[in-house]
């Protein structure tokens, strides 16, 4: 057996390889403007005009789920269900009668 690092033929030399980044891997990337602003902080004309569409979308929505603007107001609900009770009073009267031979 040899006891020189260099006669055995399983070992490989390697290149010792320094661990400091090089220069310019050690710049920090510069940050991407976001697209919907320009390099000054303007937004765009799209961005503007897609919140502006998302809100009244929005504001739509609302007025629906509330019933505004429709005919389906409280009010008008408040008649359909008396309307209703109504109809089935007046139904269940005609049964009543009916069953007793009037």
């Amino acid at each position: 057996m040899n006891d020189k690092p260099g006669d055995d033929p399983n070992v490989v030399d390697g290149e010792i390889v320094d661990d400091t980044p090089t220069a310019a891997l050690a710049l920090p990337s510069p940050a991407l403007p976001d697209p919907d602003y320009s390099e000054g902080g303007v937004p765009s004309f799209d961005f503007v005009r897609d919140k502006i569409e998302g809100r009244y979308t929005t504001s739509l929505g609302a007025q629906d789920v509330a019933g505004l603007g429709t005919e389906n107001t409280t009010e008008a609900l408040d008649k359909k269900i008396a309307d209703r009770d109504q109809a089935a009073k007046d139904r269940l009267a005609e049964i009543r009668r009916s069953m007793r031979g009037e």
